[in-house]
């Protein structure tokens, strides 16, 4: 299957380009490379890796275990090799298991599948996103490899230019009918899941559709249905589902160029793939009476500006831009809206009061970024309003992220507050000085909505996906950056060879390993 996926990767990007009208060849491509190809290459080579040391009787690779601040364990999975912490320097990322756990059970459910002495066949139908070429494959290899099941792959209408290069890729697997792959409408969609040959369901998408496949629509009874919890059928329907994600920043005496690379790095992830990411920053939590606010801010429309606007490819992203901003005071736009493109909007001092803020309670899905002040400037307090605000006010479970001086982290008192903080909040990705996203593209962590969430109040989707360490019992995964980094990250707008290192990053993981590893810190120098 890696081998296959690896022949179609320059056409696949190069058809993702088209579609989204990057012209290929530019620094632009580079976006393409980080949702497709790099992601799922990396999610193949951890999944050999486990599977290889499985093969001889091994658990799968794991770091140190430890402790969290409230007492569950947790254990490192990132870097997993020298080369690792190499192409990410000063990243490291651990698993915080659920409340409980003790380490031999940990260890005894790891890759459960594979210590199970006989196991059914189950058919998932796995409902591809629409905003990722990558996001389809990683759900499928997760069902398939780490928990034994054979899928049907529905792609969305969006990108089911897909379905080809994907048939040919994986042809191996579809000839022994592992996984077949399909296109359709929400009519076939809803075909499907109703099918008796479907045993469980994965989605990728929208809340709206996780509803529909357990409840139906409003016309056929769906408010009764759920009041009542008789769903439309019993199979198990796992889901992730995007959310407004939050950036707090902790008070602390940043120096300029601190506020200036976060600024950049937010601003990257605002619009990268448009700002039509599931864990795209939708809500900036600033404290109260914080001096440094409006430099921030500068730095952030500067960043902005840097960026090139971006089509609008997301069906109703137009009309969700114009409901969010209509009638705001004080609003901020960079670029000027033209041809199926939206300007960079933010949108700050909102009222931390209202409950019916639009930025507060849904995903908007487009190019916008509220701000709200929360707190005061004293960072234990602040760590205490804003994520009781982000938990009880926020929707969505699924990414949030902290900004963090080194001074606070390196306090006993602040960086106690700082771990209780990141412990309590409700999120299953959290990222400390860098954007959640990294989380996912990493493989080895599992990535999905906080398992608090219900059946009938599924916020950002219930069950895991990537995982290639194979953890059950998993409450949150957490990534920790320094607050600046000597290079810039590859989704800052201005960089300069993304295209080039991204494709060379993509080149490591498909198989170079440490001899593409001068090419790709010749690229990231040149950022």
């Amino acid at each position: 299957m890696r081998a296959g996926y690896a022949r179609t990767v320059p056409r696949s990007v190069e058809t993702c380009c088209l579609a989204k009208r990057i012209v290929p060849g530019t620094v632009l491509e580079g976006e393409e490379w980080s949702l497709g190809p790099l992601p799922v290459m990396r999610h193949f080579r951890l999944l050999i890796e486990t599977l290889s040391a499985l093969r001889r009787r091994r658990t799968p690779p794991l770091g140190e275990l430890g402790r969290t601040v409230d007492g569950r364990l947790s254990a490192e999975i990132f870097p997993g090799s020298v080369l690792d912490g190499l192409l990410m320097p000063g990243t490291r990322a651990e698993v915080h298991i659920r409340a409980g756990i003790g380490e031999r059970e940990l260890l005894a459910t790891q890759a459960r599948f594979y210590k199970q002495t006989s196991a059914g066949g189950r058919v998932v139908l796995v409902l591809g996103a629409g905003n990722s070429a990558g996001v389809p494959v990683q759900d499928v290899l997760t069902r398939m490899f780490n928990e034994g099941k054979v899928c049907l792959l529905k792609l969305h209408p969006l990108n089911d230019y897909l379905a080809p290069l994907l048939s040919e890729a994986f042809a191996a697997a579809i000839d022994r009918d592992f996984l077949h792959i399909v296109t359709g409408d929400a009519a076939e969609g809803a075909y499907l899941v109703q099918h008796p040959g479907i045993d469980e369901i994965h989605l990728s998408g929208r809340p709206e559709t996780h509803e529909e496949i357990l409840w139906g629509s409003a016309e056929t009874g769906a408010a009764d249905r759920k009041r009542q919890h008789h769903p439309l059928h019993m199979k198990p329907v796992t889901s992730e589902l995007g959310g407004v994600t939050p950036v707090l920043i902790v008070p602390g005496p940043y120096l300029d160029r601190q506020l200036a690379f976060q600024a950049e790095a937010l601003a990257g992830a605002l619009v990268h793939n448009a700002a039509m990411n599931c864990h795209t920053p939708r809500l900036l939590v600033t404290p109260r009476g914080w001096p440094q606010r409006d430099a921030f801010l500068r730095h952030l429309e500067h960043a902005l500006a840097a960026a090139p606007l971006r089509l609008a490819y997301y069906p109703g992203t137009a009309e969700r831009w114009e409901r969010i901003t209509a009638g705001r005071r004080g609003i901020r736009q960079i670029g000027a809206a033209v041809a199926g493109m939206l300007p960079w909007t933010l949108v700050p001092g909102l009222d931390p009061s209202d409950r019916r803020e639009p930025f507060f309670t849904a995903e908007s899905f487009c190019p916008a970024l509220g701000e709200v002040e929360i707190g005061s400037t004293d960072p234990v307090e602040f760590l205490q309003q804003a994520v009781g605000f982000v938990n009880e006010r926020v929707w969505g479970t699924l990414a949030a992220m902290l900004i963090v001086h080194p001074r606070t982290e390196a306090d006993p008192q602040l960086s106690a507050a700082l771990e209780r903080a990141i412990s309590q909040l409700r999120y299953g990705a959290v990222g400390v000085n860098v954007w959640p996203a990294q989380l996912s593209a990493i493989g080895s962590a599992p990535w999905g909505g906080h398992p608090s969430s219900v059946v009938s109040d599924v916020q950002s989707g219930r069950g895991w996906v990537h995982n290639t360490a194979m953890l059950e019992e998993v409450e949150k995964a957490v990534i920790r950056q320094p607050v600046a980094l000597q290079l810039k990250p590859a989704y800052v707008p201005g960089h300069r060879s993304a295209d080039t290192l991204l494709r060379r990053l993509t080149a490591v993981e498909r198989g170079a390993g440490w001899a593409g590893l001068p090419g790709v810190l010749e690229a990231a120098l040149r950022s």
